[in-house]
């Protein structure tokens, strides 16, 4: 007999992002995200956006298409910039809080240097998607990159594939995958030694030291471009004010999830959408319902 999840209960946790009145940026951190690569800039400035709304202290984009590398007129507040292969040296000296990598990341060598240097960085929560999923399915060296990762920096890295990234990485189909989504995550927290998100109906989180335990919040306008790229975002922006007020990486990818599956079930409960929701209108429906939460 299948033993049912767990439901995520994240939202009560939100008390924790209150700040006080002395606070500053450096305490809600600085987020770099890298993706972006020609013809994707626009999964990475909505992950981008996602951060911004979402709180973070900082929020940098490593870009990888040179047409999209200046600054956002609606949101200046992003720092844009090309990435470039002295990624390593740019890491390094941005000293980032958490690192997000992958969405609209391409498979170039340029991109595959990238998800090198972030799987390299010590001691900060790494957030890995899209298209940094993919690249690690089809290389066995990025793969033990990972492993050895999270072996000696357990907790630290959270995975966030849709079915089909989740059937790449574990060597399966989609639809094998979807037939038995428990089954599919714990094979993947055991393959990757990570935080995982499984998303899809009734959205998976599980991890070497947590069962899995399941999102029952969120509907089928959520299925669009770019609703993956603002969980990605999101899960960056609570993770990096977390260091400073007491959530770990675990805690802050469920109210994440949760988070974002609720904030578009508020659409739709007003409504916008299911039909025609976007990732934009969810990112400040997920902004305001935060804020409601404190």
């Amino acid at each position: 007999m299948t033993i049912k999840p767990a439901t995520l209960d994240a939202l009560k946790l939100v008390q924790f992002l209150e700040r006080e009145a002395s606070e500053h940026k450096g305490n809600a951190g600085k987020v770099v995200l890298i993706g972006g690569a020609p013809g994707m800039a626009g999964a990475l400035i909505l992950a981008g956006n996602a951060c911004l709304h979402l709180g973070a202290g900082w929020t940098i984009l490593e870009i990888l298409d040179p047409a999209s590398a200046r600054a956002d007129i609606d949101h200046p507040e992003l720092m844009i910039r090309l990435a470039t292969d002295n990624i390593h040296e740019t890491l390094n000296a941005a000293q980032p809080d958490v690192i997000a990598i992958g969405p609209g990341l391409g498979k170039s060598a340029l991109a595959i240097q990238c998800l090198g240097a972030t799987l390299s960085y010590p001691d900060i929560p790494l957030v890995i998607d899209a298209d940094a999923l993919n690249l690690i399915s089809e290389s066995p060296e990025l793969l033990e990159k990972l492993q050895v990762r999270n072996q000696a920096l357990p907790g630290l890295t959270v995975l966030t594939p849709h079915p089909g990234e989740a059937a790449k990485l574990l060597k399966i189909t989609t639809e094998e995958v979807q037939s038995d989504r428990v089954g599919a995550i714990k094979q993947l927290v055991e393959l990757t030694q990570s935080i995982v998100v499984l998303k899809g109906q009734h959205t998976l989180i599980a991890s070497p030291q947590h069962p899995p335990v399941q999102c029952l919040a969120g509907n089928p306008g959520m299925g669009t471009g770019g609703m993956g790229d603002i969980l990605t975002g999101s899960i960056a922006a609570i993770a990096a004010q977390g260091i400073r007020h007491q959530l770990d990486l675990w805690q802050a990818t469920g109210i994440a999830v949760e988070l974002h599956a609720s904030a578009a079930d508020s659409l739709v409960n007003k409504g916008i959408g299911p039909i025609g929701l976007t990732p934009s209108e969810t990112i400040l429906e997920m902004r305001a319902l935060l804020n409601k939460l404190l």
